[in-house]
């Protein structure tokens, strides 16, 4: 099983994953956890380009997708397969739909475009679910601090259109879950293993 966790930065991702993997591990479930980008070696120079880079090495919206989905594919192909393989449970921190909504929904780019280039890097390789943690920009952004990446620091505007974005993609695809993210952490975590639950029984 192949779960992964998205939504705009500030929500409480880490957290709730961090959580859900405890869980899983008592359920006798091999979990391996990922980060995209990241998780490879490739993959963890991708990232530092991506979100540390200074303004002294302007990337534009193709060059940033693209880069976003060589790291991935060589995560399906180094990780993500022989884990599924092995009959391991994945759980991802971002996959291809961050890629739709901030290249695309927010970023500028055809999304259809950006959707066909992310079925090309992951050969159709896809969450059997993914928790979209939601919750108002403002209220995430307070939960952020002053200690932003390139992405983070993109402004308000910019995260109102993420989070009308991945809503958009979640009204299109049942296979992502929409989490009100603006509660208590115990009654979030409680939805996504109740959700959990009914997959793995399945």
């Amino acid at each position: 099983m192949f779960f992964s966790f998205d939504g705009i930065d500030g929500v409480g991702k880490t957290t709730q994953m961090r959580l859900f993997c405890d869980w899983l591990a008592e359920r006798q479930l091999e979990v391996l956890t990922c980060r995209d980008p990241g998780s490879t070696p490739l993959g963890e120079q991708v990232r530092e380009i991506l979100l540390n880079s200074d303004e002294n090495t302007p990337i534009g919206a193709r060059s940033e997708m693209l880069l976003y989905m060589a790291a991935r594919a060589q995560l399906v192909d180094e990780v993500l397969r022989p884990a599924l393989a092995a009959g391991k449970t994945i759980v991802s921190d971002r996959y291809l739909l961050a890629n739709i909504v901030y290249q695309g929904h927010a970023g500028g780019l055809d999304i259809e475009e950006v959707r066909g280039v992310g079925q090309v890097a992951t050969e159709g390789l896809m969450p059997d679910c993914t928790f979209l943690l939601d919750m108002p920009p403002q209220a995430a952004r307070q939960r952020m601090g002053d200690d932003l990446d390139r992405m983070e620091s993109r402004g308000d505007e910019y995260r109102k259109r993420l989070r009308e974005g991945f809503l958009q993609e979640a009204d299109r695809d049942n296979a992502i879950h929409v989490i009100d993210a603006d509660r208590p952490v115990d009654i979030i975590q409680a939805e996504i293993r109740k959700t959990a639950a009914q997959l793995l029984a399945d």
